[in-house]
């Protein structure tokens, strides 16, 4: 039987429609299952700032509609420990067009979209049944169910890290039209982030330490907030022509790790999987990161569960090294500004997750040839990879290159022959190929200088 025939016998329901769920659910239609996504629209404005890195995600999990009309990239400002830098652009995306966006891309691919607020989950013995709390949906029966609403998904019982509890609060001003821009603050209590979009609505966000802001009640909240955004300078030129509507939500962001972020026949991807601080600006690109790996584990769960253990091992550690990744990211960042390092909201943030560094200086005597968990073909396979200090992972092809026999070569080569000479004769390659490997692994410190 065609492998894809058989697959779209199984149905998946995916639980989230934003850039998470919505790659999750393309690629799964790829390997040719049967998907159904359950999405509600998102509940207030929300403008967010992109990157190119993030875009290019996002082409690579294979969006069209939604990146068809993307505005351009638009000056980026950011006040640091009493420096500016206003070098930086980013592309502010509205992110309920992103969504409308995405959803049409899913149609387009065949995906079963339901608008629709998800209520109770129940495991039976078949897989699961989500009732659907809007419009006449019945409950949806799921064979493998798939968890992407995002940072405010259900914990479920699961058992996960937390960082510094952190709230983020975003309030609405309304001035005239204008060019787009943005810019970051920090101030003694937190930071600051601010954006103007093209129709003059302005975007002013303040996050603070839950436990020590000592904020007003939610009478009061609006004017605490804007009293303290007139005192920094970034975010004069988004309120100096606009007035606040009275609208104000507040969000967690709270840094969060699952540490069970699969099981049999379940999966968590994007936020719902691990979010991490917003300082360090890659929210979509770490939960493109996940979404992009699952349908892969997804597919060796239901067609190849004597390798289960193998694909949640492969996803597992992936999350964990992403999210300690960022986290790490945001705590240099923090640790950057000096001039409240006692304030409780710096404090803690300057030395969470650990001490470790963000990046180790490769040492090629810590390469080891190791059998770890990869992707093959659109399925989680066991093969040889090379593993370093800084890349606890491996890394197994270069280019289509396996790496494992290259450093076994290199490792066993005699005394006198130099690395381009031994891949040749060793590894049957060209000398063209040899030589810009030899460079390849020189600049990247897998050969000691003069070896």
């Amino acid at each position: 039987m065609n492998p894809l025939t058989q697959n779209s016998s199984v149905n998946i329901v995916v639980l989230g429609g934003g850039p998470a769920g919505g790659a999750t659910a393309l690629g799964l239609k790829a390997l040719g299952y049967g998907v159904t996504l359950i999405a509600e629209p998102r509940p207030f404005k929300a403008v967010e700032g992109i990157s190119e890195r993030v875009l290019e995600g996002l082409r690579n999990a294979g969006f069209k509609r939604a990146l068809a009309n993307l505005p351009q990239p638009s000056p980026r400002m950011a006040s640091w420990n009493g420096a500016t830098n206003s070098a930086n652009t980013e592309m502010l995306i509205n992110r309920s067009e992103l969504d409308r966006g995405i959803g049409s891309d899913l149609q387009a691919a065949g995906v079963h979209l339901i608008h629709g607020r998800v209520g109770k989950i129940a495991a039976d013995s078949d897989g699961f049944s989500v009732e659907i709390k809007d419009g006449d949906a019945g409950p949806v029966h799921a064979d493998f169910l798939v968890e992407a609403r995002g940072r405010s998904a259900p914990a479920a019982g699961l058992e996960r890290l937390r960082g510094s509890e952190t709230v983020s609060l975003l309030q609405y001003w309304q001035g005239e039209p204008c060019k787009p821009q943005s810019a970051a603050e920090s101030f003694q209590d937190g930071w600051a982030w601010m954006a103007a979009w093209s129709d003059g609505t302005r975007y002013l966000q303040l996050t603070f330490d839950v436990a020590t802001a000592d904020l007003p009640d939610k009478a009061q909240l609006i004017d605490h907030c804007n009293a303290i955004l007139r005192t920094l300078p970034s975010a004069q030129p988004f309120i100096a022509d606009a007035e606040p509507t009275g609208i104000i939500h507040a969000r967690t962001s709270t840094p969060i790790l699952c540490r069970e972020a699969v099981g049999d026949n379940w999966i968590r991807v994007g936020d719902a999987a691990m979010a991490v601080d917003p300082l360090s600006g890659n929210g979509i690109f770490q939960a493109l990161s996940s979404a992009l790996q699952a349908p892969a584990v997804i597919n060796t769960l239901l067609q190849h569960p004597g390798r289960a253990a193998l694909a949640k091992q492969f996803y597992q550690q992936r999350v964990d090294h992403l999210f300690h990744r960022f986290a790490r990211i945001g705590r240099d960042f923090y640790a950057s500004e000096e001039r409240w390092r006692d304030n409780p909201f710096w404090a803690t943030r300057r030395n969470w997750p650990d001490n470790e560094p963000l990046h180790q200086e490769t040492d090629p005597d810590s390469l080891t040839v190791v059998r770890m968990p990869v992707v093959s073909n659109g399925l989680i396979e066991e093969h040889e990879v090379v593993t370093t200090n800084d890349q606890p992972l491996g890394i197994w092809h270069l280019n289509g290159i396996p790496m494992a026999p290259v450093v076994r070569a290199l490792q066993s080569r005699e005394q006198g022959i130099s690395p381009q000479r031994c891949l040749e004769t060793a590894l049957g390659m060209s000398p063209e190929i040899a030589a810009g490997l030899t460079r390849w692994l020189y600049k990247n410190q897998w050969l000691k200088a003069g070896s």
